[in-house]
């Protein structure tokens, strides 16, 4: 099993400056690229200081200079915003100043703040269908001499400029969750990013359940890959892990608030949620994260991790977004790489 990070910038407080924010993201991807990690994945939101996230190829094309190995993977960009041809010739143009380190992750999207912003009047169901007539134009447009003739999207023959460096693009990845995006994705030679969100290691069982269901559908494809992307954190102690679970626990509060969409936004930034709110939240608790998400000392984080690969997921991908202090996010990762990763080699 490979491992990767998967980091945006975040930003909590007003107070926050969003230079020293990048500076420190980008310091996470030399940390990530210089222990040994496979990638680093960042993804694409707009008016959002939860995941400050405009362009990943910016981001990528800027941390290309800084490493040396890692693949550099977007995730996701949000299909519904992309045109297929501007999304085709940006990513060939990411893959050809990256050396060919390119990883193309797409997704419906999650947020409705964003689709009321960018996309006024779609729905989720709406954004699936873009994803699934996007990802096909944009593998044809590498190919070439492409005319397209969709429900979203019309024009002629046009071939992507640049073309990538990599034979036959980038990889590609789709974000999934029901079997329907497993087989699209399975089904279109693309491989499958999966996020467990509240369900723990059931969820975790049923989603790879539904990825080796859609390669058994499609034998005449090779069997893609599949990553876990998982909320991490590796404690010093049993009491560090407690302090971690509690971390986390407010910033899902955090994400569920921003997810449902009904609190007030001021300057990029959400309402505060009390210390009573956050109490009360019917299925998010400190307890639920520690059980549910990869929170522990190295010893407890390799064992859960190996009962992943032993589940055939074929990459980790460690999701250091948590509302944390840089200086705790840096030291658990550094944990991760030193160790908990050489459990793997």
């Amino acid at each position: 099993m490979k491992f990767s990070l998967f980091a945006h910038m975040e930003r909590i407080s007003p107070e926050d400056d969003h230079k020293q924010l990048y500076d420190e993201f980008v310091e996470l991807c030399k940390i990530a690229d210089e222990g040994g990690m496979h990638a680093v994945w960042t993804g694409e939101h707009h008016g959002m200081n939860f995941t400050i996230a405009p362009n990943p190829f910016l981001n990528l094309v800027d941390v290309a200079r800084v490493t040396k190995n890692v693949r550099l993977g977007t995730g996701t960009v949000i299909a519904p915003f992309w045109h297929p041809i501007r999304l085709a010739g940006e990513a060939a143009m990411t893959d050809i100043i990256t050396d060919g380190r390119l990883e193309l992750g797409i997704a419906r999207g999650a947020y409705s703040f964003e689709y009321e912003r960018m996309m006024p009047g779609m729905d989720a169901w709406e954004a699936g269908k873009r994803m699934r007539e996007l990802v096909p134009a944009v593998q044809n447009l590498w190919k070439g001499d492409y005319e397209h003739n969709g429900e979203y999207d019309q024009f002629p023959k046009t071939t992507s400029a640049p073309q990538p460096l990599q034979q036959d693009g980038p990889p590609i990845w789709i974000a999934a969750r029901d079997p329907n995006s497993h087989d699209f994705a399975v089904s279109n030679g693309c491989h499958v990013q999966v996020t467990p969100l509240w369900k723990g290691d059931d969820e975790i069982k049923d989603l790879i359940g539904k990825f080796n269901d859609s390669c058994a559908k499609f034998p005449e494809q090779p069997r893609p890959r599949i990553m876990l992307l998982q909320h991490t954190y590796v404690a010093d102690s049993e009491e560090d892990t407690k302090l971690g679970a509690i971390e986390l626990n407010r910033f899902y509060c955090y994400f569920g608030a921003w997810f449902m969409n009904k609190r007030e936004i001021t300057q990029g930034l959400i309402e505060p949620l009390s210390d009573e709110e956050i109490a009360a939240h019917p299925f998010y608790s400190p307890e639920a994260m520690e059980r549910d998400l990869v929170i522990g000392t190295p010893d407890k984080v390799i064992e859960r991790l190996k009962s992943y690969e032993a589940m055939g997921y074929d990459e980790y991908s460690f999701w250091i977004d948590s509302s944390m202090s840089f200086e705790r996010k840096k030291a658990s990762l550094l944990r991760f790489i030193n160790e908990v990763m050489p459990a793997f080699s």
